[in-house]
């Protein structure tokens, strides 16, 4: 299994190889980020709530997902984001503000519980 500093260097290695990075700037790659997300969001455009995602759907769904992380790895890369380390630190935020004794079940936001 990739972890994100594998999957970071061979994204970095791909574009470096095709020479891209002059194209990557925080910017455009946001706008990129938030383009594939709506990729991947339109796969699910008129579906039933519940229902399940057919089979011969899955692949495109996988590669709109993995578009979607490309973009973010190459975001966080060009503006200096360790994202593994954003992670971390954004759950140990979130586990301070959604307590599971008092978010267990719960869709109320942080202030409201």
């Amino acid at each position: 299994m990739n972890d994100l500093k594998q999957i970071a260097e061979r994204l970095k290695a791909f574009n470096q190889a095709r020479d891209w990075d002059q194209f990557h700037c925080p910017r455009n790659l946001a706008m990129a980020l938030s383009t594939e997300a709506a990729e991947l969001l339109e796969c699910f455009l008129w579906v039933k709530d519940g229902e399940s995602i057919p089979d011969d759907k899955r692949p495109h769904i996988a590669e709109e997902a993995a578009d979607v992380l490309i973009c973010l790895v190459n975001f966080c890369t060009q503006a200096g984001i360790d994202l593994g380390e954003a992670f971390d630190d954004k759950i140990e935020r979130n586990e301070r503000k959604y307590p599971v004794e008092k978010a267990r079940g719960s869709r109320e936001k942080y202030d409201k519980l």
